[in-house]
């Protein structure tokens, strides 16, 4: 796995993964807390269908995952990884080809909030009866 690692952080030129920043450190910690657990419970949910309860620890997910994702999206486009000990992108190119690989952890939960929030499956209010 470590060969795996590296030959990754070489190839897309991703320092983060060997050097991570400390706010990166943080983002891995709210994954392993937060987030993991969440995949199963949704995978759960979205399987069975009809489960409307999802839909709220579903924008809870979706909005933790995009607000991170726009950090790290605006780093790899913005940081002077000239500096950094393992190699990072140098070019708009190879800036463009990292940003790649973390764009697809941003789409999925940007549907999944979008669904929970227009859906009228997910979004229907019920109404009361008037006495």
């Amino acid at each position: 796995l470590t060969d795996l690692l590296q030959r990754y952080a070489a190839s897309f030129r991703d320092p983060m993964m060997l050097q991570p920043p400390e706010w990166f450190k943080a983002f891995i910690v709210c994954e392993a807390f937060l987030q993991l657990p969440f995949f199963p419970v949704a995978a759960y949910a979205f399987l069975k269908g009809g489960c409307r309860w999802i839909r709220t620890p579903a924008i809870i997910y979706s909005a933790h995952v995009a607000t991170t994702l726009f950090a790290i999206l605006a780093h790899i486009l913005f940081h002077d990884f000239s500096k950094s000990e393992h190699l990072g992108p140098r070019t708009q190119r190879e800036r463009l080809i990292l940003l790649s690989v973390y764009v697809p952890y941003l789409l999925i939960p940007l549907l999944i909030l979008f669904t929970m929030l227009y859906n009228p499956h997910y979004n229907h209010v019920e109404k009361r009866k008037r006495k």
